[in-house]
């Protein structure tokens, strides 16, 4: 099998300044899958323990002179250490811009390979797997290599393959959070609280987040949210009923779902702002089989969504919900 490009700058500062912090703070070690297509960083998909975060990025949004092959349908996917896959990307970029600065208006080219290979460590016998980077800069050429774990079999990526799959069915009604802000601000206080919080999500644009202990009850509301998939309108009757109330006759008509779900994992999917998406939107699965969180970005200068990137959380539930 074999893995070849080009990072471009955009590529660059996409994964170095906001996807890799990003999917660092989702758990050290994920999966890279790489397609004909794509390139796709996914955590938890295999395993199904924690917050499932799927990554994906055409291969035209990080890289020029894409070359991939192998026996897997040109497929490939391993596990990498983002800490160390960050702390490699920023070594080579230090000397990239060493390079850039010091041979300003010269037609000069440098560029920034990433490749995969096999060497022989010090004290081994055992070809080892690396994801290596490579440029040359001014007085002086720089290579990092990370080390990777054995390449997926042809089983292992099928099964990958079908995961991501899975991972991608959209719930039929999705609210738009346009702050995230906001709920930020309201898990940081719900943290001390407790541990469980419970998330409704209506047909009307009503987002309600609620956590209860013996001593307490504290809750949030989003309320008239741009909605996306299934719609229905709220009954005159109920607009001004209390948030629990208006959201038990919602479950009860088939017009709201509610699961409840790990703050810790609700805290931890919001580490993906760190992505800076323009905006957010929350929906349940069927059967509240999970809580979905799916990060939008816009084309720089537009409101059009930038379909070669996108970004999205599933959060197990504790509880199997009510529709």
């Amino acid at each position: 099998m074999k893995f070849k490009a080009f990072l471009t700058d955009n590529g660059v500062s996409l994964l170095e300044k906001r996807f890799l912090p990003a999917l660092d703070k989702m758990g050290r070690t994920c999966h890279l899958y790489l397609t004909r297509d794509h390139a796709i960083f996914l955590h938890n998909l295999l395993n199904g323990d924690g917050v499932q975060c799927i990554a994906q990025f055409r291969k035209e949004a990080l890289f020029d002179d894409y070359r991939i092959s192998s026996q897997n349908d040109d497929r490939i996917a391993f596990a990498i250490d983002l800490s160390l896959l960050q702390r490699a990307l920023r070594s080579v970029i230090a000397i990239y811009a060493e390079f850039s600065g010091s041979h300003s208006g010269a037609s000069v080219s440098n560029r920034l390979q990433i490749k995969l290979v096999k060497k022989l460590p010090p004290h081994s016998q055992q070809p080892t797997p690396f994801l290596t980077f490579e440029t040359k800069g001014y007085k002086s050429a720089v290579v990092q290599d990370v080390p990777i774990s054995k390449p997926l079999s042809r089983s292992d990526v099928l099964e990958l393959q079908a995961a991501l799959e899975i991972a991608q069915d959209l719930p039929r009604t999705l609210v738009q959070v346009p702050d995230m802000n906001q709920l930020q601000n309201f898990v940081d206080r719900m943290k001390h609280v407790g541990d469980l919080l419970n998330v409704s999500i209506t047909k009307y644009g009503d987002l309600h987040l609620q956590i209860s202990t013996t001593l307490i009850t504290l809750g949030a509301e989003f309320r008239k949210l741009s909605v996306i998939g299934e719609q229905s309108e709220i009954p005159v009757g109920e607009r001004d009923l209390s948030a629990q109330s208006r959201t038990q006759k919602a479950v009860e008509r088939g017009d709201a779902m509610t699961v409840q779900v790990s703050v810790k994992h609700f805290a931890k999917s919001l580490q993906c702002h760190l992505a800076k998406p323009d905006c957010a939107f929350y929906g349940i699965a069927a059967q509240g089989a999970c809580l979905t969180v799916i990060f939008q970005f816009f084309i720089p200068g537009t409101r059009q969504r930038d379909k070669s990137i996108s970004l999205h959380c599933r959060l197990p539930v504790l509880d199997p919900g009510a529709s």
